[in-house]
Formats: C-alpha cells, structure tokens, sequence
C-alpha cells in the first residue's frame, strides 16, 4: 500500500508547488513588470499622489454638478465585494418599479429628451465605470447649470472624453465618468 500512496502524495506535492505556488508568482511578476498600472488595479490618482478610485470599478457621483453613472445592483452601490447583477428578468415588478421610479426622476430633470438605456439599467457586475455618450449629452444640461457655463462647452468637453470601442468595432463608444468628472473640475473647478 506504500508503494501506490507515495508516488499519489510526491505528485501531490509537486503539483501544489508548481501550480498553486511557482505558476501564480511567474504571472504575477510578467504582469507587475509589463502591464504594472493594470496588475494594481488601474488606481487613479490626484495631484498629490492619493488614490481616488479606479479606471475599472464605477463609483456613485450623486451631486447634481457631476455626472452620474450607471444605476449599480452591486451591494449598495458600486461595492466591489458584492459585484453582482440583480439577476432580475424584464417581467420582474421590483426591476419595472425601479425602472420606472428612475426614468421620472430623468424626465424631470431633463423634459422631452429621450432616456438613454444605460441611464436605468444596471450593467452584469454593478460596477461598470462608464456611460454611453447620449447618457452623458442627455445630463448636459443638468451638469451645465448647476456650474453656471454654457451647455455647449460641456457637451465639447464629453466629445473629448469619448473612447472608442477596442479595434473600431469591439463594444460601443463608452465614456468613463470618473476621468470625465475629473475633466470637468480641471475645465470648469467648482466654486470657479
């Protein structure tokens, strides 16, 4: 019985140690020292080197000065640990409802304009960090009030910040509103 025990506990133990050990520290040194800004989560930092969030996690911008993201079914909003959908279908009452409750608030806010789907709809994590450019034109004018400029130089200043999809034709046009909130203080800083 030794005989057919030991080689099933060396195999064991080889393979823990080049699969559980040797393999994640190589991928984790080829990533730090090719790609070392995404290895670490694509931090974004302010001027004085602090982090304030991350280029690939959505965060809630509530003030009416600031562009909003997509609505997050994640935890209680934009919580990384409970990235999830709501995993609600289309019939579901509480998604209508919710839906519904949202879609008045942006018809208040901007009267007439159409709602962009992104507007109330929440992405498959919950943390998706960017909008499309008709949800970012269709908060223009809220955006534009609440900082006193003119409508115009904001709609430039979203222009500007979109991305375009991977390859030309991977995804859609997107916008990442914490870099576009981050040009929005540098062009027009609050209080100025």
């Amino acid at each position: 019985m030794l005989s057919h025990i030991r080689p099933a506990l060396v195999s064991m133990g080889l393979f823990t140690a080049l699969l559980g050990l040797a393999y994640p520290l190589a991928v984790t040194g080829v990533a730090q020292a090719a790609f070392p800004a995404q290895a670490n989560g694509s931090l974004v930092r302010d001027g004085g080197g602090r982090v304030i969030g991350s280029a690939l996690i959505g965060q809630a911008f509530a003030k009416p000065e600031y562009f909003h993201g997509r609505p997050s079914a994640a935890g209680n909003g934009y919580d990384a640990a409970a990235s999830s959908g709501s995993n609600m279908g289309p019939l579901n009452d509480k998604l209508i409802d919710r839906e519904k409750t949202d879609a008045s608030a942006l018809r208040a806010e901007n009267p007439g304009a159409a709602i962009p789907a992104d507007a109330v709809t929440t992405s498959a994590s919950g943390l998706d960090p960017d909008i499309s450019p008709a949800n970012a034109r269709f908060q223009a004018p809220r955006i534009a009030k609440a900082r006193g400029v003119p409508q115009n130089e904001v709609t430039a200043l979203i222009d500007r910040q979109i991305q375009q999809p991977l390859l030309g034709f991977i995804g859609q046009p997107r916008i990442n509103v914490l870099a576009l909130n981050r040009a929005l203080d540098a062009r027009f800083p609050k209080g100025g």
